[in-house]
């Protein structure tokens, strides 16, 4: 069986929750809204492009290996535009507040982002995949569109250093990937283990079923897993709108085994 393999890593990265009034939370690792936003971006799909972005979203299973949490940092965030009532196209800035002047409003909002967080993330084409993987990969080696870490304010800092590998599972996918210093020959005081080092618990995500993930051995038990519901599964890019999807989640202390 067949995996892309990449790592996300950035300064700051936000991978949105469900947004209730002025707050905007992140959850602490990729949502699947995420993965196909950067899949679609790499591809060059647009988000009116309906029919593309729902087959890319029903074509694959993800999973995801957070090597780093990361932590929090909170913005205090205003935004002040015209409504959209007018029949008037603003083109720039001075025409949102000369011609738009009776209508400007201000938005205030409070965003949350994780700084320095990193993870692995696994993609396993289902039979309805639009695009083989090895398409996706050459995709991502050479995007058509700007590809950043959940908002457009928080672009990647490192090579997704793509990796198609072969292995009966996605913990097996996971595991096998070689993770490479962000440092090409870094001393010992400049490498990942001092400046990025990885938590010690490392959380595991996925779709699918738990056979999918992993066999049972003396490092993993199905009764260890939890199953979670999150509103992340895009049913429309236009209009914002999201479905739930079920996943699991298995921790894994590496300090232990």
């Amino acid at each position: 069986m067949e995996f892309l393999v990449f790592r996300l890593y950035g300064p700051m990265a936000s991978w949105g929750e469900i947004a209730v009034g002025e707050a905007r939370h992140s959850a602490i690792y990729p949502s699947k809204s995420a993965i196909i936003g950067l899949l679609a971006a790499a591809l060059g799909i647009r988000r009116e492009q309906e029919e593309l972005q729902k087959k890319l979203t029903a074509g694959y299973w993800q999973a995801i290996k957070l090597l780093k949490a990361g932590q929090v940092l909170k913005d205090y965030h205003t935004a002040q535009a015209p409504d959209s009532v007018g029949r008037f196209r603003y083109r720039t800035r001075r025409d949102e507040l000369i011609h738009g002047k009776e209508r400007l409003g201000t938005v205030l909002s409070s965003r949350e982002y994780r700084t320095d967080a990193q993870a692995i993330v696994a993609i396993k084409a289902l039979d309805a995949a639009p695009y083989e993987l090895k398409s996706l990969q050459q995709a991502l080696q050479l995007p058509k569109f700007h590809l950043y870490l959940g908002r457009k304010s928080c672009p990647l800092a490192a090579p997704l250093d793509v990796q198609l590998i072969t292995a009966d599972n996605f913990r097996m996918a996971l595991d096998a990937y070689v993770l490479k210093d962000l440092l090409i020959d870094a001393s010992e005081w400049q490498s990942d283990a001092r400046w990025l080092p990885k938590d010690k618990l490392i959380h595991y995500y996925w779709e699918g079923d738990l056979q999918g993930f992993s066999i049972e051995d003396a490092e993993f038990n199905f009764q260890q897993v939890q199953k979670l519901s999150r509103y992340d599964m895009p049913s429309s890019r236009r209009r914002w709108q999201f479905s739930p999807r079920s996943e699991y989640l298995w921790l894994h202390n590496k300090e232990v085994s």
